[in-house]
C-alpha cells in the first residue's frame, strides 16, 4: 500500500496541465491565471486628492490656526475627470474633490471641514488648520507602477484581483483551462432515482456527489450512464468516456472481486495501472491509472471512501490540471468536544462537525457506507494508526466544502 503522500505525488505527476485560454475578467472569478498579468498604467494614474477640500502650498498655511486663520485665494474649482490648467500661485487655493487631479504647485490639500468662505463672493477660503507636505494627496504609483506584477501564474482569481486588473487597465486574462471529467459509475445492482428498486437494487449517488465536489474547482463534470458488471461494458464506457474528456474518475470495480473490471478494462485500452491501494480509511482500495496521456483515478463503491479519495487525491490532480499554484486542502483549528479513536493501522479521515467556535463533534457512525454521517458532516479530522484523543485536544479538521 502506498502512503497518502506518495499517492498524491505520483496522481500530481500523472494529470498533465492543459494549457491556456483567454476569457472575459467578467467570468474570472476563481480560476487560475496561466501567465503573469501587468498593469497597464500606474494606480493612481496621477496625483490625486484623497479627500474634498482646497488644494494648497502648505508654505502657506505655517501659521494657521483656528484662533488666527490663514486667508488663500480661490482661483478655481478642479472636479473629478478634469485636469487643472496652469500652476498654483502663492497664496491661492483651488476648490478639490476626492480623486480630482493635483494641480502643479500644490504639495499638499486641506480638508474641507477645516475652512470656511468669508461672506460676500467667497473668493477669500480661511484656513483654520496646518498640513504637512503631501498631506492627503495620493501620490502617482503609490500602490502599483505601470509594468508591475498584478497577478503572478497560478494564482486564483478573486474579486479584488478583478477589481485591480481592471483599474490597471485589463478587460481579459489568460486563465488554465477546466478539465473535462468524465464521471462513471460501476455495478450491477445500480439505479438511477426516482425509479421503483428491484430486490438487491439502491440509488446510485456518487456521480451527483462528485459532480458537485468537481465543480467547486472549476471543473466540467459529465455523468455517464450506469456501467453494467462486465469486462466488455465497462471497456466501451471507458473508451468513450477518455474520447470525450481530459480525466475520468470512476467509482466502484476497483478492488479483486470477481466484478471488479476497470483495472483489466484499463489494461484492454492499452493503458496501465499505477497503484491500486493506499493505506487510509475509508478509501484503501483507489486505482490511479493512465490510457495515452489521459489519467483515471478509480474510487471506491462507498460513497464515505469515494468523497474522502476524492477530496484528498482528485481534487489536487485537478487544480494541477489548472496550472493552480495551491492544491492543498485548507484547514481550520478546532477543539474536540468528545474524544475521537482509531484503533487501525491505516490513518482514518474521520467525519466531524465543527461549529463557528471551533468546536469538533464526531459526526456519527464512521463506517464507509454511512450516508447519514457524511451528509451531517462539515469536515474531516485526519487521525493517525492505532491513536486516541481526548475531550479538549486541539485538533486541525479539513472542511469537506472545499
Amino acid at each position: 500500500m502506498l502512503s497518502l503522500e506518495e499517492a498524491i505525488e505520483r496522481s500530481l505527476a500523472a494529470t498533465p496541465k492543459l494549457g491556456g485560454e483567454t476569457i472575459s475578467l467578467a467570468n474570472a472569478e476563481g480560476r487560475f491565471a496561466a501567465s503573469d498579468a501587468k498593469a497597464k498604467v500606474s494606480l493612481p494614474a496621477f496625483d490625486n486628492s484623497a479627500m474634498d477640500g482646497y488644494a494648497v502650498r502648505s508654505c502657506d498655511l505655517k501659521s494657521a490656526t483656528a484662533d488666527s486663520p490663514v486667508g488663500l485665494m480661490c482661483v478655481g474649482v478642479i472636479p473629478a475627470g478634469t485636469f487643472p490648467a496652469g500652476s498654483l500661485e502663492s497664496e491661492t487655493c483651488m476648490k478639490i474633490y476626492t480623486g480630482s487631479p493635483i494641480p502643479d504647485g500644490t504639495d499638499a490639500v486641506i480638508m474641507q471641514e477645516d475652512c470656511r468662505s468669508t461672506p460676500g463672493d467667497g473668493s477669500t477660503i480661511l484656513c483654520n488648520e496646518r498640513v504637512k507636505p503631501w498631506e492627503n494627496i495620493r501620490l502617482q504609483g503609490e500602490d502599483i507602477r505601470e509594468g508591475d506584477a498584478v497577478i503572478s501564474n497560478g494564482s486564483r482569481i478573486t474579486a479584488g484581483t478583478i477589481g485591480l486588473l481592471t483599474a490597471s487597465g485589463h478587460d481579459r486574462i489568460e486563465v488554465g483551462r477546466r478539465p473535462r471529467v468524465g464521471l462513471l459509475a460501476t455495478g450491477s445492482e445500480l439505479t438511477e432515482p426516482p425509479g421503483c428498486l428491484k430486490p438487491g437494487e439502491i440509488y446510485e449517488s456518487n456521480r451527483a456527489m462528485l459532480a458537485s465536489l468537481a465543480a467547486r474547482v472549476n471543473a466540467e463534470p459529465t455523468p455517464y450512464p450506469i456501467v453494467p458488471d462486465s469486462l466488455d461494458n465497462t471497456v466501451a464506457a471507458l473508451e468513450r468516456a477518455f474520447a470525450e474528456n481530459d480525466v475520468v474518475v470512476t467509482s466502484g470495480g476497483v478492488s479483486v472481486g470477481d466484478h471488479d473490471h476497470v483495472k483489466p478494462a484499463i489494461e484492454r485500452l492499452g493503458g496501465s495501472v499505477d497503484f491500486w491501494k493506499i493505506a487510509v480509511k475509508p478509501g484503501k482500495p483507489f486505482v490511479l491509472g493512465q490510457v495515452g496521456s489521459k489519467p483515471l483515478f478509480g474510487l471506491p463503491g462507498n460513497p464515505v471512501s469515494a468523497l474522502v479519495t476524492y477530496l484528498l487525491i482528485v481534487r489536487p490532480a485537478l487544480l494541477n490540471m489548472q496550472g493552480a499554484r495551491e492544491w492543498r486542502l485548507t484547514k481550520r483549528p478546532g477543539c474536540l468536544v468528545d474524544e475521537l479513536v482509531n484503533r487501525g493501522d491505516r490513518r482514518h479521515f474521520m467525519r466531524v462537525t465543527i461549529d463557528d467556535r471551533g468546536l469538533v463533534l464526531s459526526a456519527g457512525g464512521q463506517r464507509s457506507h454511512m450516508l447519514s454521517s457524511l451528509a451531517k458532516a462539515n469536515g474531516l479530522v485526519d487521525l493517525p494508526p492505532k491513536s486516541r484523543w481526548s475531550k479538549g485536544e486541539r485538533v486541525e479538521v479539513i472542511p469537506i466544502d472545499q
